[in-house]
């Protein structure tokens, strides 16, 4: 059965504003400029008859798709596509050290090392695992029609799902703030028709 499904990455927190890392560790809400494109977002695609909406169980996923799901639509969180850990970085500003620690990090897991990771957080191959259950679970729903709201690194290992990638290829991937990927499953493949689309945000500043 053909289904479309619709992802999209959380609107901004001040987090995301101030460069402090958040992970899965830290359940931050929107800030005004997230909601406010999480609106925006709301508005372009309203008239999509999405059967069901699925987030993360981090709040900044549910406060971005929450007019949906105040306009009755069902709505599953799953801790399977919760933000990467990223362990001791989580909560802190980046620093020129936690910069390079995240470099050297990037740089192990396109070299094939993905059991590699932050002190106490995830590796690519966790992050994998959970995602892959979460991908395989989309494809035994029976509505045709899904809207997803994630993280940007947990939108990486996505990609790498929906384009048939290793998740050695997570650091070419690039999510903004309520950027859409939308995606359809044939049953047996999928195939990407948008990827990170932040037309919905018109001129507002991402």
């Amino acid at each position: 059965m053909k289904k479309t499904l619709y992802f999209v990455r959380h609107g901004q927190t001040n987090y995301n504003k101030q460069h402090i890392v958040q992970g899965s560790g830290v359940d931050s809400d929107l800030n005004e400029s997230g909601l406010e494109q999480g609106m925006m977002f709301f508005e372009a695609y309203k008239d999509i008859p999405f059967e069901v909406v699925f987030t993360s169980a981090l709040k900044r996923t549910q406060q971005t798709v929450g007019a949906f799901i105040k306009a009755g639509i069902p709505w599953e969180p799953y801790t399977e596509i919760n933000e990467i850990s990223w362990g001791i970085h989580e909560g802190k500003k980046g620093d020129l050290a936690m910069r390079q620690n995240y470099l050297a990090l990037n740089a192990a897991w396109t070299s094939g090392q993905l059991d590699e990771r932050i002190e106490e957080g995830e590796s690519a191959n966790e992050l994998g695992e959970r995602v892959g259950r979460f991908m395989e679970m989309l494809k035994t729903r029976p509505e045709k029609t899904i809207l997803i709201c994630t993280h940007g690194r947990t939108m990486c290992a996505v990609s790498c799902f929906l384009e048939h990638r290793p998740l050695e290829d997570m650091h070419l991937f690039k999510h903004h703030n309520t950027g859409l990927t939308q995606a359809v499953y044939d049953g047996q493949r999928f195939e990407v028709l948008l990827k990170d689309d932040t037309s919905h945000l018109q001129h507002k500043e991402i």
